[in-house]
């Protein structure tokens, strides 16, 4: 009989424990953010988050104000909606609030990447070294070059010189963009091996267009990865896909290539001193190539589209860009040297900033989160203070809280090229709520130590692209009167969004 009442026992410790990891006992103390915990067990309202974040956060925001605790997959996220407040989160001493607990294992999901000490720290490093100031010349030089060998590889040589070409609007958009960066970045075939110049241009172009077919295969199972949905066969393929990667991005082969970027070649020769194994090396070349082209190819599609839905953006953005030429002495002709677009060319663009500023900020979802690594007070705006617990999150979703908000945005679902632009065309920066000025109006690259140190090429990448279709092609929609795509819901929380369809368009060169 005491054996059984023992196991009995034993039984019943594990059930209240086991209810206990599920979060079923979790109360809300006094000074805490209201708490909604869902009806799921440990799920708590994960499903709903993941089918549609933005939905899911408006109604949160309705029912308990501009901050909550809700529970998703055994963790309990804090997200404040008053862009006012995001100051508390963005400025916290990493102490407290550290982003680079939750970076960690995300990485180590999505790469098979295990950072070692010190990590975050190298990539700023040497992010801003060649990433920011002097470095961002010799990339968009090198951003430039790789455009050029894509896009313009059959100027002067008679190949479709007067036919259209047809593509989809997101493909031919996410292709150039991706391949053009992932070279400028990780270097060129070299002429030796290939005979000739001309045939590891050629050589380029096939090997970027073969790593970008895998890549979409990839990228189109990142969301259900990131959030730990996949199935077993997709589960498969993406570990396939990432051993594709590992190889194909592998440091020895890296190594042969000509013109690899310092940014690549320091963050790789970084790790090695610090004694990481050549095969996680590996992984983290993957990771370097998700990081720095995974968003930039989206973002061209949207700031395309809606140049082409808006014909007064389209006018305004194209005479900025022949004004450009024009003052840098340089024709778009036949038999003409090929534009060369430069870092401080691309500095006297007004008009193209508020255009990709804007394309962003309807298009650019992140949620940025950070990991509390002690109990901890968050101050509102309003001047309430509000208890978080060790262990839980804090979650900031800029596009609803701020980038949708009609009071720092009046009419925000509408594209505004010139919304980040004065009256007299200069740089926009002073926006309001509740009659403060709000600091955080927009926030697609992150905030803090968060913020993305390669956004400045990122923007690069955007405009150069912009200035060579611009200059060089004609380009229409098939069906001029197609409605602009609504956004993939799969994808928010994870950056640029996608579209839910492709958009057929034509273009061809003007010579």
């Amino acid at each position: 009989m005491n054996l059984i009442l023992s196991v009995l026992l034993a039984l019943f410790l594990s059930f209240l424990g086991g209810l206990y990891l599920l979060g079923a006992f979790r109360r809300r103390r006094p000074g805490e953010p209201p708490l909604d915990k869902g009806l799921l067990p440990w799920l708590g309202h994960v499903l709903e988050f993941r089918r549609d974040t933005a939905k899911f956060l408006e109604r949160m925001k309705e029912k308990h104000g501009d901050i909550f605790t809700v529970q998703l997959a055994g963790f309990y996220f804090t997200f404040i909606m008053d862009p006012l407040s995001f100051g508390s989160v963005v400025k916290e001493a990493r102490a407290k609030l550290n982003f680079n607990k939750f970076a960690k294992k995300l990485v180590q999901k999505l790469f098979g990447y295990y950072s070692m000490e010190g990590d975050h720290k190298f990539f700023q490093k040497y992010s801003k070294k060649h990433l920011m100031g002097e470095g961002l010349v010799v990339m968009t030089q090198a951003m430039m070059s790789s455009l050029q060998n894509l896009m313009l590889h059959s100027v002067g040589s008679g190949d479709h010189q007067n036919g259209w070409q047809e593509d989809g609007l997101f493909k031919y958009s996410y292709n150039i963009v991706f391949r053009a960066g992932y070279l400028a970045l990780f270097g060129n075939e070299t002429a030796t091996k290939s005979g000739s110049l001309e045939k590891a241009c050629k050589a380029d172009r096939l090997e970027s267009d073969e790593l970008f077919y895998e890549f979409r295969k990839y990228d189109q199972l990142f969301p259900n990865l990131a959030f730990g949905v996949l199935g077993p066969s997709e589960r498969m393929e993406a570990e396939r896909l990432k051993k594709i990667f590992w190889n194909m991005l592998s440091v020895q082969k890296v190594k042969t290539r000509d013109n690899i970027s310092g940014w690549i070649l320091d963050q790789q020769q970084a790790r090695a001193e610090n004694g990481m194994e050549e095969y996680m090396q590996d992984r983290f070349m993957f990771l370097l190539l998700w990081a720095s082209q995974g968003n930039t190819g989206p973002a061209a599609f949207w700031l395309l589209l809606f140049l082409m839905k808006h014909p007064e953006a389209m006018k305004a953005v194209r005479a900025e860009v022949e004004q450009i030429l024009l003052e840098s002495g340089q024709e778009v002709k036949r038999g003409g040297p090929l534009v060369d677009l430069t870092r401080d060319m691309l500095l006297k663009t007004p008009v193209l900033d508020s255009t990709v500023e804007e394309t962003i900020r309807l298009t650019v979802a992140p949620v940025l989160t950070r990991a509390a690594m002690q109990d901890l007070a968050l101050k509102m705006a309003d001047g309430c203070e509000y208890s978080i617990r060790e262990g839980d999150r804090v979650a900031l979703f800029p596009y609803t809280a701020v980038q949708m908000d009609p009071e720092v945005h009046p009419d925000p679902t509408t594209f505004k090229y010139d919304r980040f632009l004065t009256s007299n065309g200069e740089r926009l920066t002073d926006f309001y709520k509740n009659g403060k000025k709000v600091k955080y109006y927009t926030m697609p690259w992150g905030a803090g130590v968060s913020m993305c140190p390669g956004r400045f090429f990122a923007t690069n990448e955007l405009k150069q692209f912009i200035f060579l279709l611009l200059s060089y092609f004609d380009f229409e929609l098939k069906n001029p009167d197609v409605k602009i795509p609504d956004i993939d819901v799969r994808r928010w929380g994870l950056g640029a969004m996608h579209p839910t369809q492709d958009i057929p368009f034509k273009y061809r060169l003007k010579f």
